[in-house]
């Protein structure tokens, strides 16, 4: 008999009801109790959901109030002593001062750093880690979690990130230090905490080592077999997993641990599974994951079994089946999505779907005879046949265009020298200019008047009317603020990435399709069907009515290919560079129009740049090649005059800085304020040729920045990059905080530049 498993469950809720509950308990309008009550409501649905859709194995330990890699550093009291509330134990509010730099009590200090989980739109908050720290148990939700679970009749399979894993995503004080040196210690907290799971009647637990994916130095790969020596206890079993990519070169270290089972991805690596088969010892467990647990097209069935006949026949009931990794990438059911038109919807697969799939595949393995499996596998087919011939999905006018792109179109006309002395003939900008990253708050009124239009509660004109108002209102604080360079404030968009989607053909949206990013953030990914094109102009009236406000230069904001093709989910039939291109022959369109209005600034936000970067470094050169073309393809079709912005946000970038440059872009803004400057090391060593916006204050923080704080990292800056190469901005956009946060950081940031300005005079005279 096959086992089925999960490796993790969505955790905000169908209705997002952990990030309202979240929310409601930071404001102080609901207490601890209502917020862990709302907690407990929503493990025991997903359990009994999980439960119900025939898997044997319910993973606890998956839910997190704001990230898993946040919990586990409370649970070893990995805590910066700047987050600790006197001797307090640690507990929730802990956690959110680590996240956000303030809870309901302790102290308002700098949040933790926050960085991309592996190559996805999920965020986690990173471990701190100094010498000659010592690791114990210290926060107790785990082993919570497990009693509840188990009170409730569930085989529980608790889920635990991995000791390398952990040491691997955090980071130490010094750029010297070898994280490796904290190993032993960690492992002793690690052993504890088996040791506690065993006695609590635990028979599996998984453990996730997802760096397994990852190019690993030797001294790394060697520390597996001996940490994992040290972990082993007689009455627990290990499922070690490792998803998102292939084993590759850490395969033989994988298979040969002493652990009970490996879980392998099938999806990103299937290529893998004969190979870790030819090489797993006789009585370990394999788990495949063989159903898409990061994208939401539906499995097809009969070529996921036909993989997994020869596993079968090897291992019998030491195979189990699952999804690739955590269910935590997609939303959680489709039976929310009323409105989605019925011949996408078949083609779909959301969380409690890919359970239903991965259960109709063991039951095939095991003999078939199941109608419900049998009826499941018959709607796989038709769903394939009709995605392969359905007539929305291909448009032979935007493939003829494809082939008629050449080099040309994917350059500026001058170097970016002869291009930043025409800018600056035209633009006027003082040294250090000051921007913002695009939006502005979104009130609950902006929220109410985008809702009422959809409802058709009022007509367009209306709509329009009140939507200049808040351009208007946001342009006059700017104003009032004396930035160099405004923005319209973007009150009209939802999102970054669905707002354009909504206006391209081959994208489709869901109402209830809501995925985590980080903490109580969640976005509503489009789904990119079809081939794409641009009906008609997306942001020009907004931008035009804002700039007829005022004299200063405004910006137009647009996204990115790479970022609309990441924050999606992508269609799987054609290959994503493909798909780029479609993307930003649409974004090229649209920024020729913005160039026609009198729009002389023109933002292409590309934060999800860094995060399309293939996991192994055999794969960059070529994900780079044509990322940076497709960017170029959107960006390169105006005149030197027109200044072409782009923003990178949470990017661990060192690697890639030259590919960067290559991008091109007139100024390119980054994240530096909660990383304390620490991006500038890529400027060691490599002289960036164009100017550089340098985030100053910490937008995920509702904290207020200082003054002498953002002239302290902008002499930091200084001293790395050329001071007439540098812009002043936030680290990102500013639609969640409020009008008077807002304000108060954005008169502190201006007041830093004039600062620098003083600091710096010789750079009037080079501009």
């Amino acid at each position: 008999m096959t086992v089925t498993h999960n490796l993790g469950f969505p955790r905000i809720g169908a209705g997002r009801e952990l990030k309202c509950a979240l929310e409601q308990y930071w404001r102080g309008d609901i207490s601890r109790e209502q917020l862990q009550a709302v907690g407990r409501e929503l493990r025991r649905r997903h359990w009994q959901l999980q439960a119900d859709s025939g898997m044997d194995w319910i993973p606890v330990g998956d839910f997190a109030w704001y990230d898993q890699v946040l919990t586990m550093s409370a649970m070893l009291d990995n805590v910066p002593a700047r987050h600790r509330h006197g001797d307090a134990a640690v507990d929730l509010d802990t956690l959110f001062r680590m996240a956000r730099g303030r809870a309901p009590s302790g102290p308002t200090v700098s949040a933790c750093e926050m960085a991309k989980w592996f190559d996805t739109n999920y965020h986690y908050i990173v471990p701190e880690f100094e010498a000659g720290q010592r690791f114990e148990l210290a926060y107790t939700q785990l082993f919570d979690e497990i009693e509840e679970a188990l009170a409730l009749g569930y085989r529980a399979k608790p889920v635990l990130l991995g000791p390398l894993s952990y040491l691997w995503l955090g980071k130490g004080r010094s750029r010297d230090f070898d994280k490796l040196q904290l190993l032993t210690p960690l492992l002793q907290a690690y052993s504890q905490i088996l040791q506690r799971l065993a006695a609590q009647g635990v028979e599996w637990l998984q453990i996730d080592e997802p760096i397994l994916a990852l190019d690993l130095p030797a001294d790394w790969r060697q520390a597996f077999e001996s940490a994992y020596n040290r972990l082993q206890q007689r009455d627990l079993k290990l499922l070690l997993a490792c998803y998102f990519g292939e084993l590759g070169d850490n395969l033989g270290c994988a298979v040969h641990l002493p652990v009970a089972g490996l879980h392998i991805d099938a999806v990103s690596a299937p290529a893998e599974l004969q190979r870790v088969l030819d090489r797993l010892p006789v009585h370990k467990v394999l788990s495949v994951g063989i159903v898409d647990g990061r994208n939401i097209w539906r499995t097809d069935l009969d070529k996921a079994l036909a993989q997994l006949h020869s596993a079968q026949r090897k291992l019998g009931e030491r195979l189990w089946l699952s999804p690739s990794c955590s269910l935590l990438h997609v939303p959680v059911s489709l039976d929310g999505e009323k409105k989605l038109d019925w011949e996408i919807r078949q083609w779909l697969a959301f969380a409690e779907q890919k359970l239903a799939e991965v259960t109709a595949l063991a039951g095939a393995l095991s003999g078939g005879g199941n109608s419900a499996a049998d009826a499941l596998f018959a709607d796989s087919r038709l769903a394939l046949a009709s995605r392969q011939n359905s007539t929305r999905v291909h448009d032979a006018a935007v493939q003829q265009r494809l082939q008629h792109i050449d080099a040309a179109d994917r350059r500026r006309y001058s170097p970016f020298a002869e291009r930043k002395h025409k800018q600056q003939q035209q633009l006027q900008l003082p040294p250090f200019p000051t921007t913002t990253i695009g939006s502005f708050p979104q009130t609950t009124a902006i929220r109410q008047t985008r809702a009422a239009l959809k409802k058709g509660d009022i007509s367009a004109a209306e709509y329009r009317r009140t939507i200049e108002a808040e351009i208007a209102t946001a342009v006059q604080h700017q104003q009032a603020l004396d930035l160099d360079v405004l923005v319209h404030g973007e009150a009209e968009r939802n999102d970054m990435v669905e707002y354009f989607g909504e206006q391209l053909r081959g994208f489709a949206f869901t109402e209830n399709g809501w995925v985590q990013s980080c903490g109580s953030r969640c976005v509503k990914p489009p789904i990119i069907y079809g081939d794409v094109s641009r009906p008609a102009a997306m942001t020009v009236q907004w931008s035009r009515y804002a700039q007829s406000l005022t004299d200063k230069p405004l910006k137009g904001m647009l996204t990115g290919p790479i970022t609309l093709l990441c924050w999606s989910f992508a269609r799987t039939d054609q290959p994503l560079r493909t798909t780029a291109d479609q993307l930003a022959l649409a974004i090229r369109d649209e920024l020729c129009d913005l160039e026609r209005a009198g729009i002389r600034i023109v933002q292409i936000d590309e934060p999800a740049l860094r995060e399309g970067l293939p996991l192994r470094r055999a794969g960059h050169r070529d994900y780079l090649d044509w990322a940076v073309a497709s960017f170029r393809l959107a960006s390169c079709g105006v005149k030197d005059e027109t200044q072409i912005h782009t923003h990178i946000c949470c990017a661990e970038f060192n690697d890639i800085i030259a590919a960067i440059a290559e991008v091109d872009a007139d100024v390119i803004t980054i994240e530096t304020s909660r990383s304390n400057m620490e991006l500038l090391a890529a400027f060691e060593q490599f002289q960036y040729p164009n100017d550089i916006g340098l985030g100053v204050y910490d937008l995920h923080s509702p904290n207020q920045p200082d003054v002498a704080w953002m002239v302290d990292l902008l002499k930091k800056a200084a001293r790395k990059i050329p001071p007439g190469q540098l812009w002043v901005t936030p680290d990102c956009g500013l639609k969640t905080r409020t009008w008077e946060e807002t304000e108060s950081a954005l008169q502190a940031m201006v007041t830093a530049a004039r600062e620098l300005r003083q600091l710096y005079p010789s750079v009037y005279h080079r501009l």
